[in-house]
């Protein structure tokens, strides 16, 4: 049986039912969709919503649907895959760093200003702390000079067991090079960020609902988008 977390109800003082208020923020981050296009969808269904009030909805509930989901997730196998993508915010590139296992499931993700071996060590430090992750037995990332170093610090810190081997092998990284472009394509729709924060906060929130739909959470099939928002709705304790 799901439960939702024992904590106080997000939605209290909104001016919105909290099934529309989860409705408009599953759609931003499910498909791709701008805001205008989510203000358009409910205004058909004859909801009067501003763009901007959408906005914050997504800035509230995104990382908290995130944080929510996290716990309910399948364990991942061992063989991770590390890779980094980029994206421009407020007209300069930063970079995605994000993690899946040899089948695809989502381990973490870490949004970084730099691209070295502090926020490889960063990145790579969360995502073994992650839940449901046991201790990989091989981390295959990309050729970037920054992945060597810092995962021998963490080695030498005891975070990470002196087993593991890291590979650098281009084709086994295909996994998660495909796996970008979904969330790629969310970002493109968005029209780009606007913010550093805001940018964290949203892709908490696609990085979530792309968990969902590659089938994370063992209850909830990945192709069945009505138990997906069923399964959303139970989280946030508003299901009927």
């Amino acid at each position: 049986m799901i439960s939702a977390l024992t904590t106080p109800s997000p939605f209290k003082r909104r001016h919105f039912a909290p099934e529309i208020i989860l409705m408009a923020v599953r759609w931003y981050l499910r498909y791709s969709l701008s805001l205008r296009d989510v203000e358009e969808l409910l205004t058909e269904r004859g909801l009067s919503v501003d763009h901007t009030t959408i906005w914050r909805w997504v800035q509230h509930y995104a990382p908290e649907l995130e944080q929510r989901l996290r716990s309910h997730c399948q364990p991942t196998n061992d063989s991770g895959r590390v890779d980094e993508t980029y994206m421009r915010v407020k007209g300069k590139w930063v970079y995605l760093y994000r993690a899946v296992d040899s089948s695809g499931a989502t381990l973490d993700f870490l949004l970084s200003e730099q691209r070295d071996t502090n926020a490889a060590k960063r990145f790579l430090a969360q995502v073994l702390r992650g839940e449901n992750h046991p201790a990989p037995r091989v981390i295959n990332t990309d050729k970037h000079v920054g992945y060597p170093p810092a995962l021998q610090a963490l080695r030498e810190e005891g975070v990470l067991t002196a087993d593991c081997q890291h590979r650098a092998v281009k084709y086994l990284n295909n996994v998660i090079e495909q796996d970008h472009r979904a969330i790629k394509r969310r970002v493109k729709a968005s029209g780009h960020f606007r913010s550093f924060a805001s940018a964290a906060v949203t892709l908490a929130g696609y990085e979530a609902m792309h968990s969902l739909r590659k089938g994370q959470v063992a209850v909830v099939p990945s192709a069945d988008a009505r138990a997906q928002n069923c399964f959303i709705e139970v989280l946030f304790g508003v299901a009927a």
